[in-house]
C-alpha cells in the first residue's frame, strides 16, 4: 500500500478527502457473528502517521496473545457461503468482512489494524450503520500521503447462468465511483434497482442502513446443512440482525421499499474494497453475489492494462 512517486495524479472526485486517513482514536465494539454465532470483541487501532502503510489488516488474538494476521487482500479471499472470508498462508482466517471493509472505505480509514478475539466480524444489526456511527464517533486523522484511487482503464465483465438465472457484472472507465445495481432474486418483491455516484455521504445516507436479508424457509435448512457438514452457516441469524422474510412479507417491515437492492450495493462496495482503495469506474451489476463481486474484482486486477493506481490532486 505504499505510495509510488511515479503514480499518476487525477483531479480529486467530489466528496472525498485529498489525503489518506486512519482513526483518530481506537474503536471498541462487540457482537455476534452471523454464521458462527460466536461472541466477538473487536478493536480497530489507528496506525502511526510515521509508520508503515499497510491498508487494512486483521489481527486474530486469543487471550490477548496473537494468533496471526490477515491482510485485506483479494489474493487471500476464500469462497464461503453467504459471506466474504480471508485466510492467510498460516491458516488464520476472518469471515464476514464485507460490511466493515465497506464502512472503512467510505469513512476513508485507509490504514488500520482490526483486532478480533474470534473468527468472524460481528454482524451487529445486519447493516453497516453501526460501523459508520462508531467510526464517525472515533473521528478520522489525516495521514501525509495523498488519497489513492484505482482507476479503471478499460471495460471488464463477468457473467454466470443464462436467461432469468443470468448474473452479470461489468466495470467501465469513469471519472467517479458509480454503481448501477439490479436485483430480482426474491419472488413477490419485484425488480429493484439502485443507481448513483458512490461517495462517503451517499453511502451513509442511502446504503449503510440496509440489512442482510433472507427467506426463513431457506435459512433453517441451510443452518441444518451447515451443522451436519461442520461449516458455520447462519448460526447467529436472528430477527435482530436480518430482514427475515416469511412468504411475501418482512418481519417488522422494510427500512426502505428497496432495501434488498441497497444491501446488494453495500455488499458490492465491501467486496470491492478488497482492492485497497475506491474505484474510479462505473460498476454495473445484475443480481450480484459475493462470488460474482469477487470474480469481477479478480478479472479487473488480472486483465493487463485494465487499471492503474492514481493519486488525488486537490
Amino acid at each position: 500500500m505504499s505510495v509510488d512517486a511515479g503514480v499518476c495524479r487525477v483531479k480529486l472526485p467530489s466528496g472525498w478527502h485529498a489525503s489518506e486517513g486512519t482513526l483518530a482514536r481506537p474503536l471498541v465494539l462487540s457482537g455476534r457473528g452471523l454464521h458462527t454465532g460466536q461472541r466477538v470483541n473487536v478493536r480497530i487501532l489507528p496506525v502511526d502517521p510515521a509508520g508503515e502503510r499497510h491498508g487494512i489488516v486483521f489481527r486474530r488474538v486469543r487471550g490477548g496473545a496473537p494468533l496471526g494476521v490477515v491482510a485485506a487482500d483479494p489474493a487471500l479471499r476464500l469462497g464461503q457461503p453467504l459471506c466474504t472470508m480471508l485466510r492467510g498462508a498460516d491458516g488464520v482466517g476472518v469471515r464476514t468482512v464485507e460490511h466493515l471493509l465497506g464502512s472503512l472505505l467510505v469513512c476513508e480509514i485507509d490504514h488500520a489494524i482490526v483486532e478480533l478475539d474470534a473468527e468472524e466480524v460481528p454482524i451487529l444489526d445486519g447493516s453497516a450503520q453501526p460501523w459508520i456511527d462508531a467510526i464517525k464517533a472515533c473521528g478520522r486523522a489525516a495521514l501525509p500521503q495523498p488519497k489513492r484511487f484505482l482507476r479503471v482503464l478499460k471495460s471488464v465483465g463477468v457473467a454466470d447462468g443464462t436467461g432469468a438465472a443470468l448474473r452479470e457484472m461489468r466495470v467501465e472507465p469513469a471519472d467517479h465511483y458509480r454503481l448501477s445495481v439490479h436485483n430480482n432474486d426474491l419472488k413477490g418483491f419485484g425488480d429493484m434497482e439502485w443507481h448513483g455516484e458512490l461517495t462517503p455521504r451517499t453511502f451513509a445516507d442511502e446504503i449503510a442502513s440496509a440489512r442482510s436479508y433472507g427467506q426463513i424457509k431457506w435459512a433453517v435448512p441451510a443452518i441444518v446443512v451447515g451443522l451436519l457438514s461442520g461449516k458455520p452457516i447462519l448460526r447467529g441469524a436472528r430477527l435482530s440482525c436480518t430482514a427475515a422474510i416469511v412468504g411475501k412479507r418482512v418481519v417488522g417491515g422494510l427500512r426502505q421499499p428497496d432495501e434488498f437492492v441497497r444491501h446488494r450495493v453495500l455488499d458490492l462496495v465491501g467486496d470491492l474494497a478488497l482492492a485497497g482503495a475506491p474505484l474510479l469506474g462505473h460498476v454495473t451489476a445484475r443480481r450480484p453475489t459475493h462470488e460474482m463481486n469477487y470474480r469481477l474484482l479478480a478479472a479487473l486486477l488480472g486483465t493487463p492494462g485494465a487499471y492503474e493506481w492514481v493519486n488525488a490532486d486537490a
